[in-house]
């Protein structure tokens, strides 16, 4: 974002705020386009005109808003795995040998069906 024109960092920053808006109105359950449509030409309108004079502290914000927004979609990406895991009964550091998981039986494999890579 650095090397970045200020006008581009403001639209950069205008979605951003925008997305932050429909996350946290849909969490408290206020959300309208209208409401929305307001919020995003208001901020779209001051950014732009700004843009120049706001260019570090747009720069700092997009730096923020994306540490924030990558962190939570690992989170909820790790968080995806493990459901999966749990619902498909995959036991991934196999601690237990259980009828309901998933697990390879190292034991009966037999010698001579393994041959040297070599």
């Amino acid at each position: 974002m650095e090397l970045s024109s200020p006008r581009f960092k403001g639209l950069a920053v205008s979605a951003g705020f925008s997305f932050w808006f429909f996350i946290i109105t849909s969490a408290i359950g206020l959300f309208s386009f209208e409401a929305l449509a307001i919020f995003v030409v208001t901020i779209l309108i001051i950014t732009q005109i700004f843009a120049v004079k706001l260019s570090k502290g747009l720069d700092i914000f997009a730096t923020i808003n994306t540490k924030v927004f990558v962190g939570i979609l690992f989170i909820f990406v790790v968080s995806l795995y493990g459901i999966f895991f749990r619902v498909l009964r995959i036991d991934l550091f196999r601690l237990k040998k259980q009828k309901l998981s998933y697990w390879l039986e190292i034991d009966k494999i037999k010698q001579s069906t393994v041959s040297k890579q070599y």
